[in-house]
């Protein structure tokens, strides 16, 4: 017992000045590592509603961790999560359609706990700005060339924006 507390009194002292090096940095929660923690606070705090939608969340993410054998960055994940909210907008309509709204609910619930994960979202105005600019790099002149414009607006507003919404705005000023 007592060389235990020798080692560990040992190791905190000699390497002390290496661990406040790594404390003082900001270290952001990657968003993998934000979900596992959303999902115990909801374990703790009941929440089986949103709970399930965590766990959807991660069932969809470690699946195509799995298909392509490969750790998803924060970059992969926002895309997973815009395919689930995709499905889910999808969902609501046909179930608006047949009259079914408590299921429709339940889908506009999951809308709102997957969009709490991706970044803030962009204004129409500034959707607007970034195609104009676009148009004019790429000298885009009519709706042929949309699917120039697309490609190169898509990178600059990926999880930022609905891209059904954007390339109807495209569509709307390439006239």
């Amino acid at each position: 017992m007592m060389r235990r507390l020798w080692v560990s009194a040992t190791f905190s002292y000699l390497y002390s000045p290496y661990l406040s090096l790594h404390s003082d940095k900001d270290i952001s929660m990657s968003l993998k590592a934000q979900i596992s923690e959303d999902m115990k606070t909801a374990m703790r705090a009941k929440d089986m509603q949103k709970l399930g939608v965590i766990r959807l969340l991660q069932a969809a993410i470690k699946q195509r961790e799995v298909d392509e054998r490969i750790e998803l960055d924060d970059d992969a994940v926002i895309t997973a999560i815009e395919k689930m909210l995709k499905q889910r907008r999808d969902s609501i309509a046909a179930f608006e359609g047949a009259n079914r709204h408590d299921l429709a609910d339940q889908e506009k619930f999951e809308v709102t706990v997957l969009q709490a994960y991706l970044p803030a979202q962009l204004s129409e105005g500034e959707i607007n700005a970034i195609i104009a600019k676009v148009i004019a790099e790429t000298g885009a002149a009519g709706a042929k060339d949309m699917g120039k414009v697309v490609g190169a607006v898509k990178p600059l507003v990926a999880g930022k924006a609905d891209m059904a919404k954007v390339s109807g705005l495209i569509k709307a000023a390439l006239g």
